[in-house]
């Protein structure tokens, strides 16, 4: 049997007593959080003491909603995130492509819409840097892509292809495919055929590289939300091989087909799949369904216009909607909602009611994810019925804001993320990234969450920073309440006894260090289940 004493740090462990001065570990479970010299006197004869050099020590962070296969696969592609206008996106796009002339296919991710001229991409502006190749270029948020010529055809998209309901073909005036593609019709259109074309060793290499990129930035779970076949196989694979160096709880997509009877069958087989993965490393807890889509992108569900005076339709109706989440809550699954716009959220609601009329009383934590223009009276209302709001600070940075204040237009966006109002009606509130929309590293999040301003570019103003968060909520929000979200409370996401010993060591104290250095602060220790995984020099050492 292993154990180790961990000291000379202070210890946050978002349980019942914050603050501990020595963590005891037994065979990869925490034995005791506390004094030092109780935990020396608990020791068994041979436990080894390590000393954390005055570090501070976190549990491992938990993002509360990532796509995590996706965080690697973003990595090998053309990063266009922070580009602030057409020509930036065309050269950042036309340097790769001149540096991969073995590329059959290009792929591009990170475009704001703010950067482009009306906010609408075409696929004239592709073609102009790489007209020989197919380009794919994902927008940040993951619900438009946009096409050049050599993609369109690639996929297969013309004059006579439909848009399936919830999303959009979007034409020319004569009619011809722009190469901009939404919601559903980028599921069901461009998505299958970019997804046919990865190898499970691509698949495998981009899990490996989200995980390295864990390991060092200090994640030790995730909550997986948008698991399909593909991913699952490669999240297996590394589960079997001893290298899924991550504990994931996962939701499984659930598409709207338009029949009852087809969307309650894919419910049935998410249930058969949750009670065949439930190890310590890999369980299926729920599904997830897009009510909408984003406010960047107009396709946000709103109970009055955007300022163009434009509304969206919602993906899924109350009626489509209320019998598939009855349908999971009756079978013990947990029910994620991408709601966004307040008319989103009321069907998200609605949804829930309905489950607990039809089914009864249960213990149910069901989810809405982003919540980012609601009603107030909204918010008592998913508080009453215990809803989780899970939400993601990176997404509030005001270097990203400028497009998304602007689609609204008016009040609306005064109250962008209310983070604080949520807890305050007394909802569960959860963070995490949403990566790869968003970069995936937590201390960075923790930033804007606790002070509302950029990670990206701090010297810009608040973004309503009368929303912001403590810092230590808000890295319990981070944390502990990331994985009671996912029914792992009683796993990880405290420092407490009987849990695994997943954590993380920093190399200062963030919580009495000047608020602007959680930018700068590194993880120099990561342990999963008793067992580092990362370890890099402290400050002192680094600099020496």
């Amino acid at each position: 049997m292993s154990s180790e004493l961990y000291w000379n740090a202070r210890f946050f462990t978002a349980d019942k007593r914050r603050w501990a001065e020595a963590l005891l570990v037994n065979d990869g479970r925490i034995v005791y959080t506390g004094e030092l010299a109780t935990a020396r006197r608990l020791a068994s004869e041979g436990t080894s003491e390590i000393d954390l050099d005055g570090g501070t020590v976190l549990p491992g962070f938990v993002d509360g909603h990532a796509h995590v296969v996706g965080t690697g696969e973003a990595a090998t592609q053309v990063d266009l995130w922070g580009a602030a206008d057409l020509a930036e996106i065309q050269r950042r796009i036309g340097a790769w492509a001149a540096a991969h002339p073995e590329a059959p296919v290009i792929r591009a991710h990170g475009w704001n819409h703010g950067a482009l001229p009306g906010g609408v991409p075409d696929r004239s502006q592709l073609d102009a840097v790489v007209p020989d190749r197919p380009v794919y270029a994902q927008a940040y948020d993951f619900h438009s892509i946009w096409l050049n010529s050599a993609a369109l055809a690639a996929v297969g998209i013309d004059e006579h292809t439909v848009s399936p309901p919830g999303g959009t073909v979007h034409r020319d005036a004569a009619g011809h495919a722009t190469g901009y593609v939404d919601e559903t019709a980028m599921h069901r259109l461009v998505w299958p055929q970019l997804d046919a074309q990865v190898t499970d060793e691509a698949r495998d290499a981009a899990l490996a590289a989200a995980l390295a990129s864990y390991r060092e930035i200090g994640v030790t779970a995730s909550t997986e939300m948008a698991l399909d076949d593909g991913d699952l196989a490669a999240m297996e694979r590394a589960e079997a091989n001893g290298t899924l160096t991550a504990r994931i709880a996962a939701h499984w997509r659930v598409q709207p087909t338009g029949d009852l009877e087809e969307n309650l069958a894919q419910v049935k087989r998410v249930a058969g799949l949750a009670a065949g993965h439930s190890s310590e490393w890999l369980r299926i807890t729920g599904i997830k369904v897009l009510i909408d889509g984003t406010v960047d992108g107009c396709t946000a569900a709103l109970g009055a216009p955007y300022a163009d005076g434009s509304t969206a339709t919602p993906v899924w109706s109350l009626d489509e909607l209320a019998p598939v989440v009855a349908a999971a809550d009756a079978a013990g699954l947990q029910v994620a909602m991408h709601a966004i716009g307040d008319e989103a959220i009321r069907i998200a609601i609605g949804a829930v009611e309905h489950a607990i009329a039809e089914n009864g009383p249960a213990e149910r934590r069901h989810r809405i994810e982003h919540l980012e223009v609601t009603d107030p009276a909204d918010i008592q209302r998913l508080a009453a019925l215990g809803i989780t709001a899970s939400m993601q600070p990176v997404h509030a940075d005001p270097a990203i804001q400028g497009n998304w204040r602007a689609m609204l237009g008016d009040e609306r966006a005064e109250r962008g993320y209310p983070w604080s109002e949520m807890s305050e009606a007394g909802a569960p509130l959860v963070f995490g990234t949403d990566s790869p929309t968003s970069p995936q590293a937590p201390l960075p999040n923790m930033f804007v969450a606790a002070t509302r301003r950029s990670a990206l570019e701090p010297g810009l103003e608040p973004n309503l920073a009368k929303y912001a968060v403590p810092l230590a909520d808000a890295v319990e929000h981070a944390t502990r309440d990331a994985a009671w979200a996912c029914r792992a409370e009683h796993a990880y996401g405290r420092l407490a006894a009987g849990l695994h010993a997943d954590f993380v060591v920093l190399d200062r104290d963030v919580f009495t260090s000047p608020v602007d250095e959680l930018l700068e602060t590194r993880v120099i220790r990561t342990v999963i289940g008793g067992r580092t995984v990362h370890e890099a020099p402290s400050r002192e050492k680094a600099d020496a």
